[in-house]
């Protein structure tokens, strides 16, 4: 589901105003798919899933069904947090490709980037999904860089 944690009428994923939460199977209309909820959390979107929970800035026209890249915090529910970038590879190609001519990377002929977690699909989703199978085989302990912990300090307004 997707709900908007801010006061007031709730903003689902696009842009419309609904009394409550708005079925995130909705949108992934996958078989299998357990409900996520995705919430709208200031200039983030946050999801809360038992065994973590993922913020992804929310960039202008960046839909959560449809995302082909996006930077994530991570945060474990021992307080661990880990960045992650994801692209899909059609990104990662239309990267390359710009680079051919910008010169960067040999032209573009290779690709690197820290933290990169390539998707087959797009939307939040598979980032999700990727991030829960990382957790679950320990591979996000490699994939993933820690971050320094939270601090209240650096959301105060």
């Amino acid at each position: 589901m997707i709900r908007d944690s801010q006061p007031g009428p709730k903003q689902c994923w696009t842009g419309t105003n609904v009394a409550g939460c708005v079925p995130l199977l909705q949108y992934l209309g996958t078989v299998g798919r357990v409900s996520r909820m995705i919430e709208i959390d200031g200039p983030f979107y946050r999801v809360s899933e038992p065994g973590f929970e993922m913020l992804i800035p929310r960039w202008e026209g960046q839909e959560p069904e449809s995302a082909e890249e996006a930077d994530a915090t991570v945060t474990l529910p021992d307080g661990t947090r880990r960045y992650a970038t994801f692209m899909t590879l059609d990104v990662v190609g239309r990267v390359m490709d710009r680079w051919k001519s910008t010169g960067e990377n040999l032209g573009g002929r290779y690709f690197r980037c820290s933290d990169l977690i390539v998707i087959r699909e797009p939307g939040f989703a598979s980032m999700i999904d990727a991030v829960r199978d990382m957790i679950a085989t320990g591979e996000i302990d490699s994939a993933c860089t820690v971050l320094p912990p939270d601090s209240e300090e650096q959301h105060a307004d």
